[in-house]
């Protein structure tokens, strides 16, 4: 996988993953991690947010359980890496 799509869809894949780990800890507005989840925020809520709208999060214990990452990392492993895989990229 060393073509540029197929590294864009691995960096993708990291960007998401770094968001669900931020999503654990509570994030000051003021600290130094607030900048870089916004970006992570900004990269990821256009393709997750689609998802989340027609499957919302299911409340577990007081707190949100969210499919959406999981939904979209199944996606881009069962639809478009094998797709980039045979397209030779």
């Amino acid at each position: 996988m060393s073509h540029p799509i197929s590294w864009l869809l691995q960096l993708y894949i990291i960007v998401i993953f770094v968001r669900v780990i931020l999503s654990w800890f509570p994030i000051s507005p003021d600290s130094a991690l607030a900048s870089v989840y916004r970006f992570v925020y900004g990269v990821t809520e256009p393709v997750l947010g689609p998802i989340r709208r027609v499957m919302p999060g299911v409340g577990v214990g007081g707190m949100g359980l969210d499919f959406s990452p999981i939904i979209v990392l199944l996606l881009l492993q069962i639809i478009v890496i094998p797709l980039v895989q045979r397209a030779g990229l």
